[in-house]
């Protein structure tokens, strides 16, 4: 019954997000969450956070926030915008910045989001096709007809431009926006954000769902000049003012702060990750090579839907997708050693009982 839709969502389809199973217990390595608990200092704040203020609406304009991600990220609080996770302000960047029309370049392969965040605000998207070996052909986002928008390391491939590479599309592109999605950035790539004191159309957005393993609660932000900033403010104080809650808030400062626990941890999964694909590719497999919590993979003599499928029955859960030029691959998100150790072990029974 769509009968009282908005006419534009009518045909709309929306993000699909992985898939969150509650029939059994599984390894989970389908959602690239952090396969380690947040820092206890975060933790800490956030069950001090849980007291009788939670009456009162939270700090607008998420001050102590944004003065911990300006003293992890070195950059001026003026050039800083919090939200609600990367999604939400994702979602406020293309609306101040893509919508009604404006033009968009983007990789025919990445991030998801970006093809739904396109169709819901009226962006005129241009998909530009990955080259085969996944890697961003960078010539093609110079020069574009109205700005560009970019993951590094790019979802689902894990692959990552580096930062002078990143440079020449933002110089490349002088009065148009372009928007570098760093989500992954932490497990191996280079962040821009050194460039914004020198560019005024360059946008960074991180998160801190999955090095700093808060993926349940929701926080990310932008960083750009203060013109860019501005338009996210206004943006978002057109559909809620009080975007981040006052748990949120308290937990991704601490988190922030606890440089010490930060590293540790992203170093941990690079270390697993690494050990990871030496043993797959002992098996058979070939993937990128993955800057990212996460590998993309696949198997020369196994559909990828098969080994998706083997995996779910045996307990493990992996991201596939049926959609040309990444349907031969899995998308597996790094888990603890032990969990690794196990989906090695399933893969290696899976190809040796296919052969």
């Amino acid at each position: 019954m769509k009968e009282m839709w908005s006419s534009d969502l009518l045909n709309m389809k929306p993000y699909v997000p992985g898939e969150q199973p509650k029939d059994r217990r599984y390894i989970k390595l389908n959602t690239n969450e952090n396969p380690y608990p947040p820092s206890p200092k975060a933790i800490e704040a956030v069950v001090a956070a849980a007291n009788a203020d939670l009456r009162l609406y939270p700090d607008g304009e998420c001050g102590d926030l944004v003065a911990a991600i300006s003293e992890f990220t070195g950059l001026p609080k003026s050039r800083i915008f919090a939200g609600n996770g990367s999604d939400e302000v994702l979602a406020l960047a293309f609306r101040a910045f893509f919508a009604a029309g404006a033009k968009a370049r983007t990789p025919d392969v990445g991030y998801s989001f970006y093809p739904v965040y396109a169709e819901l605000f009226g962006t005129s998207a241009e998909y530009v096709p990955v080259n085969d070996d996944y890697s961003v052909p960078v010539e093609a986002f110079i020069d574009t007809p109205g700005g560009v928008v970019i993951a590094n390391p790019n979802a689902p491939t894990a692959v990552a431009l580096p930062l002078a590479d990143i440079e020449r599309i933002v110089a490349g592109n002088p009065g148009r926006l372009v928007l570098v999605d760093e989500a992954y950035v932490d497990f191996g790539a280079e962040t821009a954000a050194g460039l914004i004191e020198k560019y005024d159309n360059l946008l960074v957005v991180r998160t801190t769902s999955k090095a700093h393993s808060l993926a349940g609660i929701r926080a990310g932000w932008a960083m750009g000049c203060e013109n860019l900033i501005a338009a996210l403010n206004t943006v978002k104080n057109c559909v809620n003012s009080y975007t981040v809650d006052r748990i949120a808030q308290a937990g991704a400062a601490a988190a922030l702060r606890d440089r010490e626990y930060f590293e540790t941890t992203r170093r941990r999964v690079i270390a697993t990750r690494e050990r990871a694909a030496a043993a797959l590719r002992e098996l058979g497999f070939e993937m990128t090579d993955s800057k990212a919590n996460f590998i993309f993979v696949r198997h020369p003599d196994f559909p990828a839907k098969d080994l998706f499928k083997a995996l779910r029955e045996r307990g493990i859960l992996v991201r596939y997708w049926d959609l040309p030029r990444v349907n031969d691959r899995l998308r597996i998100s790094i888990g603890t050693d032990a969990d690794m150790d196990a989906l090695v072990s399933e893969f290696a029974d899976i190809t040796e009982k296919g052969r």
